[in-house]
């Protein structure tokens, strides 16, 4: 993947803002290691066990409706498993010492894991396609039409008309009356 010199980085990264992590595996949702800082742990077995038990996990989180699975934390004698969903297609894994900071490795641990997930879906997404090019609309010619002036010629000027009067009222036609005989 042509991501893992990035998140290779980002586990360093995150190892030196955490100091009681012990290791880091970024693996595919299939169980492939992505990148690893794991001294004297196998990352393989690592990332195949993550791989199960957060399937495990999500059987029981269906189980009991309490939606997506977002991380597992396993505490033993020594020191904590800690994993988290990187997107849809990776996880995070840590391994970290007994007396590390649960709420800072929560902290650390959910930020690199949005950071891989970004990582891992760049590397993955299809190159962009260059917007087709739209044809241009052909560009419509102007005319300008020329003016020798703005003045009117003195025969095309026409008289200012004259006001009009009001014309008398004609009274109305007298109606006729009518007569009825009793």
């Amino acid at each position: 993947m042509a991501a893992e010199a990035d998140i290779l980085e980002e586990l360093r990264r995150l190892r030196a803002r955490v100091p009681q992590l012990t290791g880091a595996v970024a693996a595919g949702s299939d169980g492939l290691v992505l990148a690893q800082d794991t001294p004297g742990v196998d990352p393989r077995a690592v990332a195949a066990l993550t791989t199960t038990a957060l399937d495990l996990a999500t059987q029981l989180t269906d189980a009991t409706g309490q939606g997506e699975v977002r991380e597992l934390l396993v505490r033993g004698v020594y020191g904590y498993v800690a994993t988290y969903t990187a997107g849809r297609t990776a996880l995070l894994t840590l391994l970290a010492q007994d007396r590390v900071n649960v709420g800072r490795l929560h902290l650390e641990g959910r930020r690199a894991g949005a950071r891989i997930a970004e990582l891992v879906e760049a590397a993955t997404a299809p190159p962009a396609k260059p917007p087709a090019k739209v044809p241009a609309k052909p560009a419509i010619p102007r005319t300008r039409a020329t003016r020798a002036s703005r003045a009117k010629p003195a025969e095309a000027r026409v008289p200012a008309a004259e006001p009009r009067t009001a014309a008398p009222e004609t009274p109305a036609a007298p109606t006729a009356a009518r007569t009825t005989e009793s």
